[in-house]
Parts: structure tokens; sequence; C-alpha cells
């Protein structure tokens, strides 16, 4: 029985460790790139 209870906290340790990390990793580029395509096609500043 602790064996499964085991089980069941690695994994939900792991969704709740690795959900905010790919979240980050895919939003960072996009917030740049999408600061990046501002700064280009409207001349706005990237620090806004």
């Amino acid at each position: 029985m602790g064996n499964i209870v085991s089980i069941i906290l690695v994994v939900l340790m792991a969704l709740l460790g690795g959900l905010p990390t790919i979240y980050l990793t895919v939003s960072i580029p996009v917030v740049i790139g999408q600061k990046i395509y501002r700064k280009v096609k409207y001349g706005c500043s990237m620090f806004d």
C-alpha cells in the first residue's frame, strides 16, 4: 500500500514541477519574439 502512495506522490510532484517548467520554456521565447516583432514593425520600445 505504501508503494502505491509513493508512486502517486512522485507522479504528482513530476506534474507540479514539469508544467511550470514547460510553460516558462515556451512563454519566454514567445514574449521575446513578440517584443522584437513590435520593435521591427511598429518601432515600439522593447521595454514596454
